[in-house]
């Protein structure tokens, strides 16, 4: 009878492995994911979930929030949804509470919600275009972060990923705000990193190329700042699946990239090679 029990528990343990399309490397972990409604962030929050992640859905849209959530409980998983403008000054510190008071603690934070600013240069950026992005890109990552880094040290440690952008790295590929924004977003990175990475909290940033999401180019595009940015298209290589962005967060954010903190992974597909 001994040798029957194990070998059902073997087969169920098989099962399960199988039903996930791999180990469940997040099992028992909540990850908060902003932007969560499309793109990139849904596919985190499909795969994630995947992994055997409580996924906290956030975005500003409700409808794509109400889906994910409704897809992701259909495959058996859990998920909980909050339609949220995080530009706003208390939405950040409001989004943290409320997945701690849901799950007790927060193990993941993805910063991943963004919005572009019509490639708009210098002199044509408007107070109120530089605020909205700035606040949307930089300042809410640093809120959420703030709120739940000291949720992250009570319960031991966490991960915080940042999705950053190849404009982090270069000037031309997109408007002032954008670029500033993700200049600033890799500043924040390496800093939660030095700063609380003894302390079991590693954060990271994947530095995108482009993507099939829903960003686009953040309204008509301004005439100065198209014509800059056209000069990166002769090297710009295919555009990525979301899946395959999703794949490389999971492994940031597992414990399988336990060694990496402080990292700015570009993912761009050689497109800043050349």
């Amino acid at each position: 009878m001994g040798g029957q029990g194990s070998l059902a528990r073997l087969a169920k343990a098989v099962s399960g492995l199988l039903e996930t399309g791999g180990l469940r490397t997040l099992d028992g972990k909540v990850a908060v994911i902003t932007g969560g409604g499309s793109g990139v962030g849904k596919a985190m929050a499909k795969l994630f979930a995947e992994g055997g992640a409580k996924v906290v859905v956030v975005d500003i849209v409700a409808d794509r929030v109400n889906q994910v959530v409704a897809e992701i409980k259909s495959a058996g998983r859990k998920a909980e949804g909050l339609v949220l403008d995080l530009s706003g000054k208390s939405e950040p510190d409001r989004m943290v509470d409320s997945a701690a008071g849901s799950y007790g603690k927060i193990d993941i934070l993805c910063n991943n919600a963004g919005i572009m600013d019509g490639v708009t240069p210098v002199a044509e950026t408007s107070d109120e275009l530089w605020e909205r992005v700035l606040d949307t890109n930089l300042v809410a990552p640093f809120r959420a972060s703030r709120r739940a880094i000291p949720i992250m040290l009570k319960h031991g440690g966490g991960v915080i990923l940042n999705t950053a952008s190849v404009a982090a790295l270069h000037g031309g590929r997109a408007g002032a705000a954008y670029t500033v924004s993700k200049h600033g977003l890799i500043g924040l990175t390496r800093s939660i990193a030095s700063s609380y990475g003894s302390k079991g909290i590693r954060c990271n940033a994947m530095v995108l190329g482009a993507v099939q999401t829903a960003i686009g180019l953040g309204g008509e595009p301004n005439a100065l700042g198209l014509e800059t940015l056209k000069k990166s298209f002769g090297t710009l290589p295919r555009i990525a699946d979301p899946a395959e962005i999703a794949k490389l967060a999971l492994f940031l954010v597992s414990d399988d990239s336990s060694y990496l903190n402080g990292s700015c992974v570009l993912v761009d597909g050689g497109w800043t090679v050349y």
